[in-house]
């Protein structure tokens, strides 16, 4: 049984020496981008209505500046850290997305895979091939959650939550933000309904969906409960009253509801109002090594990789999942190391600073170099 220790030696990764493909992170995106058909690649770049959400997930991070320590031994520097007792070679959780089948016929089993051999988590969707048994006997060892949006009534939910921990998975998360399903304009302007869409059904109980659903899980399982979708410091105070263990700050990348707030901007609030008293899970708009930091510098345990994981997977597959996550952990230690820390234990937000963003915030931001248009079909 894996324990969550690296299954290779944690190395930087020197530019030209290993000879991979990739070396930077957005050559992801760039073969991505060849690779995928119109309709995927608008499904993974796209949010909702005007995207601002998503513009602000990025501006939210690209407006924290880091104040660096100096004169520091940094010569040894150890990015991993501990979650569901497990040695984690990044405080990294690679986030649910649904239909993952799109971007490789391997989908979420191949991503489950990459995740564990790297030393990172996975949670699955549970709109994503090929479902949770598979994935679990897929990745037998990795640290596996799963995400599911309720289809069904209490039973449905109760045979979920049962079949997810006779099959491994370290946590189970509710996501929230979903009660109606947003406008995507890139689909609705071409005319497109992805097949998973037509097939979907069961939506009312997600509309109906209540903190009863929380309290009913919290009753009669014993596994870790994740709530995905918070974006308040109410909503978090009403979660840890119901005993939640995990809280995931998220807007689900701005592709539910329009003109939302950056994760970033909403995350040192609910930091601050839980006070420990649960953990911390965030996402949106995270595809940079010192996005990581900043996250985990403002009190955040783990952060969740969302679309970096799919360009990863539509351009190499497994091996792009984890060429993707040795990139960001080099990155990590890179910033880490600068800032004058070895270790995320040594991280506060003493190291953060307000600032002015420097590039206009889109999906591509994070990368000046792409020259791809996102905007523009």
């Amino acid at each position: 049984m894996n324990d969550g220790t690296p299954n290779r030696p944690m190395r930087n990764v020197e530019l030209g020496a290993s000879g991979e493909e990739f070396q930077n992170l957005h050559e992801f995106v760039r073969k991505a981008r060849a690779r995928l058909n119109q309709n995927a690649w608008d499904y993974i770049v796209g949010a909702a209505e005007t995207e601002a959400t998503m513009r602000r997930n990025r501006m939210s991070l690209d407006e924290i500046a880091f104040r660096p320590r100096v004169l520091r031994n940094v010569a040894k520097v150890d990015a991993s850290v501990e979650a569901f007792g497990r040695r984690m070679r990044l405080p990294v959780m690679i986030a649910p997305v649904g239909a993952l089948e799109i971007f490789d016929p391997e989908s979420g089993a191949a991503v489950a895979r990459g995740a564990g051999r790297f030393g990172a988590a996975h949670m699955l969707s549970s709109v994503s091939e090929p479902g949770l048994e598979k994935t679990a006997q897929a990745a037998p060892d990795a640290l596996r959650f799963y995400q599911l949006y309720v289809r069904g009534d209490d039973a449905f939910v109760e045979d979920v939550v049962s079949r997810s921990i006779s099959n491994g998975y370290a946590a189970f998360c509710l996501t929230v933000d979903t009660a109606h399903y947003s406008r995507r304009e890139r689909d609705i302007a071409k005319r497109y309904v992805r097949e998973s869409r037509i097939r979907a059904t069961g939506g009312d109980f997600q509309k109906g969906l209540d903190w009863r659903t929380v309290k009913l899980i919290k009753e009669k399982f014993r596994i870790p409960l994740v709530i995905k979708g918070i974006a308040t410091v109410e909503d978090a105070l009403i979660a840890l009253d119901h005993g939640v263990d995990w809280i995931y700050v998220s807007n689900h990348g701005g592709r539910q509801l329009d003109h939302g707030r950056g994760s970033m901007q909403v995350l040192p609030e609910i930091v601050n109002a839980v006070a420990g008293r649960a953990r911390i899970m965030v996402d949106g708009s995270f595809c940079r090594g010192t996005d990581i930091v900043k996250a985990i510098a403002s009190g955040a345990d783990l952060v969740g990789i969302g679309r970096l994981q799919c360009w990863a997977l539509a351009a190499a597959g497994e091996e792009g999942i984890v060429r993707m996550l040795e990139l960001l952990e080099d990155e990590v230690i890179r910033c880490l190391g600068l800032l004058g820390v070895t270790s995320f234990k040594e991280l506060d937000k003493s190291y953060l600073h307000p600032a002015t963003a420097t590039n206009p915030p889109s999906v591509f931001s994070a990368f000046p170099l792409l020259d791809i248009e996102p905007y523009r079909y």
